[in-house]
């Protein structure tokens, strides 16, 4: 049976594309920090898809040393992943003359570099077994400066101009790097960001309307299996993309061309 590895995945989008992910009959493994929900999705994960195997880690993907001891059981127990989806994140509104340190370096640890050691570790099992498809989240607020995304925006570009590089990276390897954009989810962490987000910055991220995890999973999953490098659920996210990145398929096949020449000398 296939094997999906998914951070994130007791909660939010990342235990929607679990489920969608269990009834498509994948063996699961899902990393979160918080051990009685992560027994409560395996639970209702088995209720739906009694057939299939849910390995559950209870660890901080910014714990590196944890988390990875963590995925290289999963990859004994399960193999490596043919699905592998960074869904763990935090987002904590605010001006940057108001956020410490901390909060920016907790940020960059938790949505890029928790997401680093998470490919990082996979990549090579997932390329011995025969390649493989990531999916990893961003934001809208990787399009653009947002005020009032002070720590959280840049570590969503950083996580941007990662996967644009391991798109090409990894494609010699049968891996497919897939970025999306989701518009505003219904997801505990979206009430959480609510609780310290400017006025300002609630009205100018309006317009996208509200979606659903379910709706983001499936746009995810659907796209992470055509090999598509960027999803954008929605019109608005949709618009953010064309405008900005009007010349990235150009760039990437340019690249891509470059790569190939120098790959078969």
């Amino acid at each position: 049976m296939p094997s999906a590895f998914i951070t994130g995945g007791s909660s939010g989008i990342g235990f929607a594309a679990a489920w969608e992910l269990a009834l498509k009959g994948y063996n699961l493994a899902l990393f979160a920090r918080d051990a009685s929900r992560l027994l409560a999705a395996r639970e209702a994960l088995l209720e739906g898809a009694p057939n299939i195997e849910v390995e559950v880690f209870a660890v901080d993907v910014t714990n590196r040393d944890g988390f990875v001891d963590a995925l290289e059981t999963a990859i004994d127990n399960l193999g490596p992943p043919d699905m592998a989806i960074a869904s763990a994140g935090m987002a904590e509104p605010g001006l940057f003359k108001d956020q410490s340190f901390e909060q920016h370096q907790r940020h960059m640890d938790v949505n890029y570099f928790g997401t680093l050691t998470f490919i990082e570790t996979l990549h090579a099992p997932m390329a011995v077994a025969g390649g493989g498809r990531f999916g990893l989240i961003a934001s809208g607020a990787a399009f653009f400066g947002i005020y009032g995304y002070g720590a959280y925006a840049p570590s969503k570009f950083a996580l941007r101009g990662l996967a644009e590089i391991l798109h090409l990276e990894l494609e010699s390897a049968n891996i497919s790097v897939t970025l999306i954009y989701p518009p505003d989810t219904d997801t505990p962490q979206l009430a959480a960001e609510k609780r310290t987000k400017p006025s300002a910055t609630q009205e100018i991220s309006e317009g996208g309307g509200l979606w659903q995890p379910e709706d983001v999973a499936a746009r995810l999953i659907k796209g992470m299996e055509a090999g598509k490098p960027v999803v954008t659920p929605g019109p608005q996210m949709l618009l953010l993309n064309g405008l900005s990145s009007l010349i990235a398929p150009i760039l990437r096949w340019h690249q891509r061309r470059i790569i190939r020449k120098h790959e078969a000398k």
